[in-house]
């Protein structure tokens, strides 16, 4: 019997389950499949698009961590299951000029967990698709990157011809990634201007507008966090419109309904999420957002030996309400995976207590400075407001736990020190 476990997915969740099984039970026994060489934690890519955060410094290799964490890294996508014969195909991985570096491979699994994220869902609105950027991926976010510092060059030399010559951005999507991005982006555009733009001001000619079409932004968050929020992009000269459906989109221009809608140079979209389309490619039974549909123990329904979590999984909570699509789920489940994998591999009675979704809160970034959000009590409802330093101190932390459960303690803590004493030799901004 194959006792392997592969891992689908080398996200927030798919890579801590990875390093925590490798480290106990070696690369014969856990792989991990990805269809990327490098891994980023997904909250950090508003900075990456603001060019404040270089990809090539934080970014981790794969091959890196599977060295260290004693598993076995796979390099391609899944492209189809056989649940029967429990096996899986990952595509080839083809050079610049098509050559074949990496065959079509099948893999055998005794266990398999998937944890392939989410993507972006344009709700069928006419022209999302293609003239938006989401931030869904590392290539993602410097294709916007690009094309900003592209528009910013652009404005810098039409100014003396065209006074009103600037950068019109429109972010969809008032969540908390709208948020971040447009927050950080206020930010990065006063220091874009003082390393060769120096016909531009921030305020004046990058102009950001959130579109919201909840009554206010970070909806799901309480009440005091929303506000707190509002304010402070009001402060930074952000323009916030909720309760704004948009109708259509085009490449300079967004339609709302009951409006004559905004010119936009750069649209980011931000207003939704689903699971990837393939999953229901793969015979396994899908909700009708496309989610993987699985029991408390986070198994694949119908299916013992397939597991999901994170973004693609639909699990339910003890209250009936589906898990929120949240790194602090996916990092809750992939414990549970862990401990439950461990369990039985140590001859122990399998775990039946479900899985059990706890919300520690939110916190929303606003630069480098500061960030908003609320922290849960132990009590269900009590909820504690925090901002300003501690809140941003404590959203740092987020990160360095992250890195801390794939690169271990010592690591981290010279991997912080690292990146610190670059920030004060570099630009404060990605120039190129």
């Amino acid at each position: 019997m194959n006792s392997s476990i592969v891992i689908v997915g080398g996200g927030a969740g798919g890579l801590e389950l990875a390093c925590k099984l490798g480290r106990k039970l070696g690369p014969e026994q856990v792989t991990l499949v990805d269809s990327r060489l490098y891994h980023i934690w997904k909250p950090s890519l508003h900075e990456v698009a603001a060019g404040t955060l270089d990809i090539h410094q934080e970014g981790l290799s794969y091959q890196m961590l599977a060295h260290d964490n004693g598993f076995t890294y796979v390099y391609g996508a899944m492209l189809a299951l056989d649940a029967a014969a429990q096996t899986l195909t990952v595509g080839a991985i083809t050079g610049d000029h098509g050559e074949t570096i990496l065959p079509e491979r099948q893999l055998a699994y005794g266990q398999l967990v998937l944890a392939v994220g989410s993507t972006s869902n344009y709700f069928g609105v006419p022209g999302a698709a293609e003239h938006t950027i989401s931030l869904n991926a590392t290539e993602d976010a410097e294709r916007f990157r690009l094309t900003l510092l592209k528009l910013l060059t652009q404005a810098q030399l039409q100014k003396q011809l065209k006074p009103e010559a600037g950068v019109d951005i429109v972010i969809i999507g008032g969540g908390a990634t709208g948020v971040e991005l447009a927050a950080e982006l206020r930010e990065a555009s006063g220091v874009y201007a003082t390393y060769g733009f120096q016909h531009l001001q921030a305020l004046r000619d990058v102009r950001i507008t959130l579109l919201e079409g909840a009554p206010r932004i970070l909806a799901p968050l309480p009440l005091k966090v929303s506000n707190a929020a509002l304010k402070l992009l009001h402060a930074r000269g952000i323009t916030v419109a909720t309760e704004t459906k948009v109708t259509a989109i085009a490449a300079d221009r967004v339609s709302v309904a009951g409006g004559e809608g905004y010119a936009a140079d750069i649209v980011v979209w931000a207003a939704g999420i689903k699971a990837p389309d393939f999953l229901a490619t793969l015979g396994l039974p899908v909700t009708r957002s496309g989610q993987l549909d699985v029991d408390g123990t986070l198994a694949v329904k119908g299916h013992a030996a397939i597991f999901a979590l994170g973004d693609c999984a639909a699990c339910a909570g003890a209250d009936g309400k589906l898990v929120p699509p949240r790194a602090q789920a996916a990092h809750q489940q992939a414990d549970y995976l862990c401990q439950a994998f461990l369990r039985q591999r140590a001859g122990k009675p399998a775990k039946t207590a479900p899985y059990v979704y706890r919300d520690y809160g939110s916190l929303v970034s606003f630069g480098q400075t500061t960030s908003v959000g609320s922290l849960m009590g132990s009590l269900k409802g009590l909820s504690w407001f925090v901002d300003g330093f501690i809140a941003r101190t404590m959203y740092i932390s987020l990160h360095l736990m992250h890195h801390q459960a794939v690169l271990g303690t010592i690591r981290t803590a010279l991997l912080a020190l690292a990146r610190f004493l670059i920030k004060r030799s570099t630009p404060l901004v990605k120039l190129h």
